[in-house]
């Protein structure tokens, strides 16, 4: 067979998760045109569209998308991932100590964990504004369903959490030919406005950016708080590559995504240039009169599509923090048998879709709302950069100046898009902290009570050495079959094998310690379901391995166990007399 022919599944295989990646990582960002533009020229800190300011503006947006999305998180960003997971969880997990971590580590630590506690409160608000904008635009065509906005809008976001147990690749599969649509539509309404005015083209020209700063450097600083909002799904891009991987999001992102976003911000600027009247929602201003409703509905299809980015983000985010110890356990349901990464968590989807709807009922416009969107997401943006460079130096080995170089750069960008939010804290901003806030006091406080318990169950664990020969020395009473002791630490003996071994003062002949490890392929074939080891006086400690889409059977794995004959274990177990 030919290489060629043998790379074929690979491309094809490649292909399909970039185009399911569609319809579920790019959604918040792909979706930003429906307000962002607006928010620079109408909403709390617009500036007026005369043309010095558009080609400004524009110049802003597309240098901070192709450095913020396409250089800091497509390419850099995207490579540093913990099993194949991403997201602040996930650098954080790549630069924790095994040890209890001190000083400035410490502190690194818990910038990290309020990081993650910050995407969860831009999980509540991003499909609640993207929704809103998508749905605002029948007020464009008739301004007297104004009012029926915020109900209809209530009741796509339902709908939306409702299905969220489908999975993400029944959704990307629905989703996705849905978000080819909307970008292309975007596009072609970009270049139908582009054809109005072509000199908009120029603000390629980062000089007009700078020009912005040096003719009024206070306004621009305020502006920089709404062009925020063409960035803003960056983080929940990389907290979602789990889901995908990181080749199918960049191959969508270089190949359709960017080139449609800039095309119709493009579009939006020189229709700007036009007509200035277009700034109250130039997104909709653009839209030929005939094609005004058709492009509502897919509007609001592809803000339904906005809102699952953030939604798998939060999904990923929790069961990371289960497994670095930072969250209670929760419901965690596969809905994929081939990827780990798609799951749904019941618990965490509840708890967005009622902090959606109370957004969407308080606030009731995207205008209302975008006060309270960019702190967190700039806020995560920070931490991520703080994260990253740690990663280059200690695991990728960076030299100390290029990685200086690197993430102060970025950080520099960072920190002055954060410094423009914080105005937006007193009018909104405030709601996506206090959620943070909470998070983060959620995770300290359960991985602090974590901590104490381990090492109260530490100070009571004897050693297996110790208790084996202890019982080698004492020789209690052996009664006929065999005991399994559920245990995480087969290097000490568990309490509750020392509390029976006390109250009931017998052992029996066999005593299995066996633990159950989740291995990180859909399933494990029979024949390595399990491991034995004979530590001694009857004793064995076994691992029974399970894939993540498989339900641990204790008594089928000792049923595997003693199939000796065949796989060549040390010790056969009959089930019926353990």
């Amino acid at each position: 067979m030919s290489t060629a022919t043998k790379a074929l599944p690979t491309r094809r295989a490649l292909g399909a998760l970039a185009f399911s990646a569609l319809g579920v990582v790019f959604g918040d960002i792909g979706t930003s045109p429906l307000y962002a533009l607006a928010q620079c020229f109408g909403g709390l800190h617009g500036i007026p569209p005369t043309r010095e300011n558009v080609m400004g503006v524009m110049s802003l947006v597309f240098w901070s998308i192709n450095f913020v999305v396409s250089f800091k998180y497509v390419t850099f960003v995207l490579k540093a991932d913990n099993r194949g997971e991403g997201g602040v969880l996930a650098l954080l997990a790549l630069v924790r100590p095994l040890t209890k971590a001190r000083g400035p580590r410490a502190l690194l630590i818990s910038f990290g964990l309020f990081g993650a506690a910050l995407l969860y409160g831009d999980g509540v608000i991003t499909p609640a504004i993207s929704v809103l904008g998508a749905v605002e635009g029948i007020s464009v065509a008739t301004p007297a369903l104004d009012r029926f906005v915020w109900p209809i809008a209530v009741v796509i976001l339902t709908a939306l959490f409702w299905v969220q147990r489908q999975g993400t690749a029944d959704l990307g599969r629905v989703f996705g030919p849905v978000m080819v649509v909307w970008f292309v539509s975007i596009a072609l309404l970009g270049v139908r406005g582009i054809a109005m005015n072509p000199t908009v083209l120029a603000a390629l020209n980062p000089a007009y950016a700078l020009d912005l700063f040096l003719r009024d450097a206070g306004l621009a600083f305020l502006v920089l708080g709404s062009v925020v909002l063409v960035l803003t799904g960056g983080e929940a891009l990389y907290a979602d590559m789990g889901h995908f991987g990181r080749r199918p999001i960049r191959i969508a992102w270089f190949s359709l995504v960017l080139p449609c976003l800039l095309l119709n911000y493009f579009g939006q600027s020189a229709l700007l240039l036009e007509r200035p009247a277009a700034a109250v929602n130039p997104f909709y201003s653009l839209v030929p009169g005939w094609a005004l409703y058709p492009m509502v509905v897919v509007s609001t299809a592809a803000a339904i599509v906005a809102s699952q980015a953030l939604i798998s983000g939060a999904f990923s985010l929790t069961r990371q923090a289960v497994q670095l110890g930072y969250s209670p356990r929760v419901t965690i349901v596969h809905t994929s048998k081939t990827e780990i990464g798609q799951i749904y968590i019941p618990e965490v989807n509840t708890a967005l879709w009622v902090g959606c709807l109370a957004l969407v009922v308080g606030f009731r416009s995207s205008t209302n709302l975008a006060a309270a969107y960019g702190i967190a997401v700039t806020g995560t943006m920070i931490i991520t950069t703080l994260l990253f460079h740690t990663v280059a130096r200690e695991l990728w080995h960076w030299p100390l100046w290029g990685a200086r170089a690197l993430t102060g750069l970025i950080l520099a960008v960072d920190t002055a898009f954060f410094a423009a939010n914080v105005v937006k804290i007193p009018r909104g901003g405030w709601f996506p902290l206090v959620v943070a806030l909470g998070i983060y006091l959620l995770m300290t406080t359960w991985n602090r009570g974590r901590d104490r318990l381990a090492a109260i169950v530490r100070e009571s664990t004897l050693p297996m050495d110790l208790f084996l020969a202890d019982v080698g020395r004492r020789k209690p009473h052996r009664v006929p079959g065999t005991a399994v002791f559920l245990t995480s630490n087969s290097s000490g003996a568990p309490p509750v094998l020392l509390h029976h071994l006390k109250h009931n003062k017998v052992l029996h002949e066999k005593v299995m310690l066996m633990s159950v490890v989740t291995e990180e392929i859909p399933a494990v074939d029979e024949s390595d379901r399990v491991d034995c080891r004979e530590l001694g006086q009857g004793f064995y400690e076994v691992v029974a391995h399970y894939g993540f889409m498989e339900t641990p059977d204790v008594p089928a794995a000792l049923l595997a166990l003693g199939n000796a004959s065949e796989n060549g274990h040390p010790v056969g177990v009959k089930v019926m007399e353990t």
